[in-house]
């Protein structure tokens, strides 16, 4: 098996130094690795001045749309646009065709990933049957399988009824799992019917004539829910906050030690409603795009630990599911590619976080979060080497066309964005070199984190 010197790169950004990995490992770090690479009969040395080794990244949200909705996007298009945008884990949402709510779909999607072998896949596992909000799927079956599922979310749904979210906080709690859930309320956005809300319910909607969608609808079910999880003692994780109250109300949760975590998407922390003007159906997404004063909270709640981690919310679509009249387009933004470079603009570049804290929102916290026991760890001897190799000088154009996902729905084509994945190592393996797809890893026997245990 071949191993990989890395000469010279920062990890965390800070001072530089060198990496020898081997048979999945951070074999050592500093002088030692480089007197222990003269040991190595297979070297290959990589050099790493100017860049910044951080671990890899992991997504908790991301839709990977197989099976069923593969002129979409396949586990293999999307592991692939998850390796080039640095993320060494991924974890599949549910709203797949059939939804992921059996055990039996779940361990083809977990299989389908190992397969692929770009990024691992976890997949999600449903709330309730068909995402329909009715009763619950096989909750346990699927913790049971092979996927070994922890996290449940009918996320594009609400878990909207009260009871039914009360019965599956008590039911994950039993199996060391959480609930993921979409806030927002149905009957405040008239979801399902003719007049359902298409947009942030604020000034622009009243000049665009648009039915709002308001802040308070995604507010009320975060307060809600927060209390059930606090009356169960159970672990709540909020996908996609999108408004200021909702910030607060997470902050506060959390000062009473209610077991809440939350994401944002990187769309939430740069972009308006006023892009909405231009009736471009890119800009389409559930949550909505909300205010310049809803963006300054999330980056502040990001910033101080309110909001735990960066989850992309990945949602590729055919182009015929987008270029067509706002009214009738799909919600949804592609994220994978994209990621890194808009976290960099939006916090690093701008002096909110450092590429610590990056490396807490985008890796570590998100895998303690599932319960990953190789993902998300230290820079250290003797730890996995999931890693990606950063250019933070790079700036790039943002080229849809050029991903390697299917969806071409980013919301950043034509922007110049900082940062550039030169490098990404799953398992001690480069599937990513030069920042370009180099080979998976599905047929490397042995390495870590190939039979899907997620848990420590």
């Amino acid at each position: 098996m071949t191993s990989y010197l890395i000469t010279g790169a920062q990890p965390y950004g800070e001072d530089a130094t060198d990496l020898l990995l081997r048979d999945g490992m951070i074999l050592a770090v500093g002088a030692e690795a480089v007197q222990r690479s003269a040991e190595q009969t297979d070297l290959t040395t990589l050099d790493g001045e100017g860049l910044i080794v951080l671990p890899g990244m992991v997504d908790l949200h991301t839709h990977l749309r197989e099976p069923g909705r593969e002129d979409a996007e396949t586990v293999e298009t999307g592991t692939r646009a998850a390796a080039l945008g640095g993320f060494t884990a991924v974890h599949a949402m549910a709203n797949s065709s059939p939804v992921a709510d059996t055990a039996g779909v779940v361990e083809q999607v977990h299989r389908l990933g190992l397969q692929a072998g770009w990024s691992e896949v976890y997949p999600v596992g449903a709330v309730t049957v068909g995402l329909k909000g009715e009763k619950l799927a096989e909750l346990g079956a699927m913790a049971e399988s092979s996927a070994q599922v922890r996290m449940f979310s009918d996320d594009g749904h609400c878990v909207a009824d009260p009871q039914l979210m009360r019965r599956a906080l008590e039911y994950v709690k039993s199996i060391d799992g959480f609930v993921a859930q979409h806030a927002q309320d149905p009957s405040l956005t008239a979801w399902g019917t003719a007049n359902a809300a298409q947009m942030n319910e604020g000034e622009v909607s009243a000049v665009l004539g648009l039915p709002g969608w308001p802040a308070v609808a995604e507010e009320a079910i975060i307060a809600r829910d927060v209390l059930l999880a606090q009356h169960v003692g159970a672990r709540l994780h909020i996908c996609h906050v999108s408004t200021a109250g909702s910030v607060e109300i997470i902050r506060w949760a959390k000062e009473r030690g209610i077991s809440v975590t939350a994401e944002v998407t990187p769309h939430h922390l740069l972009l308006t409603d006023e892009l909405v003007r231009s009736y471009d159906p890119v800009y389409k997404v559930n949550p909505p795009l909300r205010t310049q004063k809803d963006v300054e909270a999330l980056r502040a709640g990001l910033a101080d630990g309110t909001i735990d981690v960066i989850g992309t919310d990945h949602a590729p679509h055919p182009t015929q599911d987008k270029e067509c009249e706002w009214v009738q387009a799909a919600m949804g933004m592609t994220g994978l590619e994209t990621a890194l470079s808009v976290v960099q603009h939006a916090m690093v570049d701008t002096g909110l976080i450092g590429w610590r804290r990056f490396a807490e929102v985008t890796s570590q916290r998100p895998a303690q979060i599932y319960g990953h026991a190789h993902q998300g760890r230290p820079i250290a001897a003797g730890e996995p080497a999931n890693l990606i190799l950063v250019d933070p000088a790079a700036v790039r154009e943002v080229r849809p066309d050029a991903h390697a996902s299917k969806g071409r729905n980013s919301p950043f084509r034509g922007l110049q964005l900082p940062g550039q994945v030169r490098a990404t190592f799953l398992s001690g393996h480069p599937v990513v070199l030069d920042g370009a797809l180099a080979t998976p890893i599905s047929s490397q026997a042995g390495l870590p984190g190939r039979t899907g245990d997620s848990r420590p």
